[in-house]
């Protein structure tokens, strides 16, 4: 199950259950074994997941099969103390992979799972740009630079806001938020628009393919939609062409 955003505040979708204030030293294991046995007295827990990464740890989710257990949980167990911290619940925002897959077909699955990795990718490209900002800032109480304060001739054109995208906060190519379409780089130089278009028209929503003339290896491939780019993304992830087996780089276009 992928991890849901805690949602604050009173709401009342199904599940999961969203616990946060988890004691962090505890071994994964052991954790989930002690939140299934805390949370099977209130209904049957179809899955239960307890957050390993760095940014996560001390969360976990809990699905039940019922509504009311989730919400007997969420009254009952609030503030228990767990390896002597106390538990913190609330509703999770989304619904769980296990209760997409329990109550929907296979296509609501799918797309559940492009919502939640656009929902992934828009958060980490907005990580990545409060990060460069923050290399860009000078610290607080720093040293003014060498010549500061001394009066400047005035360079042609000042005063003209640059038009130069670098000028700002540049994100990774990998983190840039979703869209409907991709840059393809790195393509082995015999692959043209029929080559292309039979790997990436397999995909929801594909309109076109456009190389760019006079650059090799580089093209743009276009989606009616973003789930579209997004499923087509996820799909060419690692994926190799040509003879020498180049790893072809899939992103978003830059906007």
């Amino acid at each position: 199950m992928a991890a849901a955003a805690a949602h604050q505040g009173s709401i009342n979708p199904p599940n999961p259950t969203y616990v946060k204030n988890l004691e962090e030293r505890i071994k994964p294991d052991q954790l989930k074994e002690a939140l299934t046995e805390i949370f099977s007295e209130y209904g049957n827990v179809i899955d239960l997941v307890a957050k390993t990464n760095l940014k996560a740890k001390g969360q976990a989710f809990v699905v039940f099969d019922d509504t009311e257990a989730a919400k007997r949980a969420i009254e009952e167990v609030q503030g228990f103390e767990l390896f002597e911290k106390p538990m913190v619940l609330d509703y999770a925002r989304t619904r769980s992979d296990a209760t997409v897959q329990r109550e929907g077909n296979a296509q609501d699955f799918e797309v559940h799972k492009r919502r939640r990795l656009a929902e992934k990718e828009r958060k980490q490209a907005y990580e990545a740009a409060e990060a460069q900002k923050k290399l860009k800032r000078p610290a607080v109480g720093a040293a003014p630079e060498i010549g500061a304060g001394r009066p400047v001739k005035a360079s042609r054109g000042a005063g003209l806001k640059s038009s130069n995208p670098a000028a700002g906060a540049v994100i990774p190519e990998e983190y840039l938020p979703p869209n409907k379409i991709l840059f393809v780089q790195n393509l082995p130089e015999d692959y043209g628009v029929d080559g292309l278009t039979a790997i990436f028209g397999r995909f929801e929503g594909f309109r076109e393919v456009r190389l760019v003339p006079g650059r090799k290896g580089i093209a743009f491939v276009e989606y009616e939609a973003e789930a579209g780019a997004i499923s087509a993304k996820e799909g060419t992830a690692g994926m190799t062409l040509g003879d020498e087996g180049r790893l072809v780089k899939v992103v978003y276009q830059r906007q």
